[in-house]
């Protein structure tokens, strides 16, 4: 017997088992990456002032749904950070390996807290589940 990995109340969004290996995977790329900081001997004011640095994100959805979760899961998925990171070795910039380090902790932090990338339908939807209460849908009437 199969796993059920979708939820038929949320499609689109893992469940069980699922769910909490991503969030794991979160949690793992969080610590990993805050004692790879630790270790590169960077200061800690940087860390706090940038943490929550991808959160800024938030205000694509002042442009709507679909802009925001563009806008959002484009600063919260890895690519980004470890292209950043690549190009500081390229070039020779050894704070850009700081600075994506910083950003996949923080990356980590989220999934690790259940926060997923978002789908356009709203903020609330995630590939991790939906976040925050679900709205009371009116009972119908008879009239």
């Amino acid at each position: 017997m199969t796993e059920r990995t979708i939820d038929p109340v949320d499609p689109g969004a893992v469940t069980g088992g699922m769910s909490s290996l991503l969030r794991a995977e979160g949690a793992a790329l969080f610590f990993g990456t805050t004692l790879f900081y630790i270790i590169s001997d960077s200061p800690w004011e940087l860390y706090a002032l940038l943490f929550f640095a991808p959160d800024l994100g938030f205000l694509g959805y002042l442009a709507g749904p679909r802009v925001g979760a563009l806008v959002y899961n484009a600063l919260h998925t890895t690519i980004a950070p470890l292209l950043l990171a690549m190009g500081g070795i390229l070039i020779l910039w050894p704070t850009a390996g700081t600075i994506a380090l910083i950003w996949l902790a923080h990356i980590g932090f989220d999934r690790m807290l259940g926060y997923g990338l978002k789908y356009g339908s709203s903020f609330h939807d995630t590939h991790l589940g939906r976040i925050g209460r679900r709205k009371a849908v009116a009972a119908p009437t008879n009239t």
